[in-house]
């Protein structure tokens, strides 16, 4: 599974952990994110991630 980096802050999302406590179940890809999903730390939207 590929990480994406958020070009804003740095932060990166792994679909292997997800993000549980915003309801997205570990295994879940970046490309299945809801289109108006937004970076948890600095608020960058999807288009501001590159794959690591």
């Amino acid at each position: 599974m590929k990480k994406w980096k958020c070009s804003a802050c740095d932060y990166v999302y792994d679909p292997a952990v997800g993000l549980p406590d915003a309801g997205i179940a570990p295994e879940t890809l970046f490309e299945q994110l809801p289109e108006d999903w937004v970076c948890p730390l600095c608020g960058a939207t999807k288009s501001a991630f590159e794959e690591e």
